[in-house]
């Protein structure tokens, strides 16, 4: 990626984290703890990959991301209004378990060093 490219994926990332930390989604399946972990432009910049994370459960997190891309449009609408870029690129939004995963692998490492029972 080229620097322009992720300048645009950093704003992406910036602009959609604070709709949802501010509320702007209406989608019920969307909350504040949902969190965009990485964005990844295409080089045309017509397409944006979302990744998003959570502490919730798998189901919550699949479901708020579903509501996330319910709302793609208006959050696409919101991004025109505010980046100077030609072409506001469609957005695509993923499940990350990166959150997930990393606090189990954390869990089983304090287990194992954790000394063992008399």
């Amino acid at each position: 990626m080229d620097t322009r490219n992720i300048r645009v994926a950093a704003l992406v990332q910036e602009k959609v984290g604070s709709l949802i930390i501010e509320g702007k989604i209406k989608d019920p399946r969307v909350d504040s703890f949902l969190s965009i972990t990485r964005v990844s432009v295409s080089r045309d910049f017509s397409y944006a990959d979302l990744y998003v994370s959570s502490y919730k459960t798998d189901a919550g997190l699949e479901k708020g991301v579903e509501g996330l891309q319910s709302a793609a449009g208006f959050i696409q609408a919101k991004l025109a209004e505010s980046m100077r870029v030609r072409q506001t690129p469609k957005l695509r939004f993923h499940v990350d378990k990166i959150f997930r995963e990393a606090f189990e692998l954390n869990k089983k490492i304090d287990e194992l060093n954790a000394p063992p029972p008399q």
